[in-house]
């Protein structure tokens, strides 16, 4: 299933999303050349990804691991390493994984913008990727395979959500066999059985750390940024900008109501 939009209107052009969408399309198509070179795909994720042997120095230097066609991603410890926890949320492995994270991003992220506001809602953000990346070095931090993409600091984005706006429907997208359907569902019900899609992936990772049993996904990453939204969001949260959009959304049921 995936989702499409909220029953949840904003108050406010969300700049700070717009801001994050158009730098990850930035990157995807002007430093990796939007996965049209394979070469350059490969080597702009193997330099500017996350290793977490490299964060963690427990990787062996000069071992590495295959990235494709002849091209292996080497374990190194070169200075920029510890700034690829932050450059690896604007990085992407290809055209499904960039539009998925930015649906997602979409989706979720103008509401919670619109209640914390734009500075605090890129801090926001970038603290709960930097959480995401934190848990996938956790939990194994000898790994030589580099990490990229949005999904954790996004995770973040969907455990405030869930704080904030669990009762709102979301318009979920499913596939029965040839028919396609949309759903609204509430916000609580979406999110925790996405939540719990990911605990349920990640408990083998966790007794036997190997990339094949969770299919090269980092669902750590996606734990660790969607706890850290829902612990984190409350601190945020801007009262003002809150109680703003209630009155203003509640003025706009009172006009439709009369017109």
């Amino acid at each position: 299933m995936i989702p499409l939009s909220d029953e949840n209107p904003t108050v406010r052009v969300p700049v700070a999303t717009i801001f994050v969408l158009v730098t990850m399309f930035a990157v995807w198509v002007l430093v990796q050349g939007a996965g049209l070179d394979d070469t350059l795909l490969a080597t702009s994720v193997c330099n500017l990804g996350m290793v977490p042997g490299e964060i963690s120095g427990l990787a062996p230097l000069g071992s590495g691991v295959p990235v494709g066609h002849d091209l292996s991603c080497v374990i190194d410890n070169q200075r920029i390493n510890l700034l690829t926890p932050v450059i690896s949320m604007f990085l992407h492995g290809g055209w499904m994984h960039i539009l998925g994270n930015a649906l997602f991003l979409w989706v979720f992220g103008n509401n919670v913008e619109d209640v914390v506001g734009r500075g605090r809602f890129l801090a926001f953000y970038l603290l709960c990727g930097l959480a995401a990346a934190a848990a996938h070095v956790l939990v194994d931090p000898r790994s030589p395979i580099p990490t990229v993409g949005a999904s954790g600091a996004i995770s973040g984005v969907m455990g405030a959500y869930l704080v904030l706006f669990p009762k709102v429907r979301v318009r979920m997208l499913f596939f029965f066999v040839i028919i396609l359907k949309v759903i609204p569902i509430p916000a609580w019900l979406v999110l925790l059985y996405w939540f719990g899609l990911q605990l349920l992936s990640g408990i083998p990772e966790l007794l036997s750390p190997s990339p094949e049993l969770s299919g090269g996904v980092a669902v750590w990453a996606h734990v660790g940024g969607f706890l850290a939204g829902v612990l984190l969001i409350r601190w945020f949260e801007n009262p003002v900008l809150m109680q703003q959009r209630r009155d203003i959304l509640l003025s706009r049921k009172e006009f439709d109501a009369l017109a």
